[in-house]
């Protein structure tokens, strides 16, 4: 049975669908409130205002991803081949690409990371540094193990990370090229076995 939503995560969850369809400058607290059934200033009960609605957003999707995505700072379990790693990449990239509230919340960051700091730094950190550095650490340890080849695990990681993010910034963009981007995926991440596998 599901849990019945709180009131203050029903106006969130309207306010990720409008901010991701429209844009945060183009929402008014008025239509988030309506969109979650909550009339006139009632929102105010909830949120200080719309600035502190996309804040709440922020940090609890970013959360909720780094939960089910992994980081390099969480006590990782390491996978004992390279082949092991590419299996849990694909897992990871399946999540990352149909979760739909992280499809949104992705949506959210790509529109308003070139008006908001804080939403730019989270952008560079979502999209890029957080999977490089995640890569890093279980590439590093698959070096240590003899399954890579010992070369630079910066060069490394950003080889594995870099198409992989492209592609997925594609299908955000064209969600039915998703068919293409995944055969281009693991045909990149086979090549990148056969070149770095030891």
């Amino acid at each position: 049975m599901e849990e019945k939503k709180s009131k203050k995560q029903i106006i969130m969850d309207a306010a990720l669908d409008l901010f991701s369809e429209k844009g945060y400058a183009a929402v008014g607290v008025d239509e988030i409130g309506a969109a979650a059934g909550v009339k006139g200033p009632a929102i105010y009960h909830y949120f200080k205002g719309k600035e502190a609605i996309l804040n709440e957003l922020l940090n609890v999707y970013e959360e909720y991803y780094g939960s089910r995505f992994g980081n390099a700072c969480d006590d990782l379990p390491i996978p004992d081949t390279l082949d092991e790693f590419i299996r849990e990449s694909l897992e990871r990239l399946d999540f990352t690409i149909h979760d739909p509230q992280i499809r949104k919340f992705r949506k959210v960051i790509t529109i308003e990371q070139f008006r908001n700091d804080t939403v730019r730094e989270l952008a560079t950190n979502h999209f890029l540094n957080n999977t490089i550095d995640l890569n890093r650490t279980i590439l590093t340890e698959l070096i240590q193990k003899g399954q890579v080849k010992d070369y630079d695990p910066d060069i490394v990681a950003f080889e594995f990370t870099a198409p992989v993010s492209a592609l997925i910034a594609l299908v955000d963009r064209e969600p039915e090229k998703e068919e293409m981007a995944m055969k281009m995926i693991r045909s990149h991440m086979e090549h990148f076995k056969t070149i770095y596998g030891a």
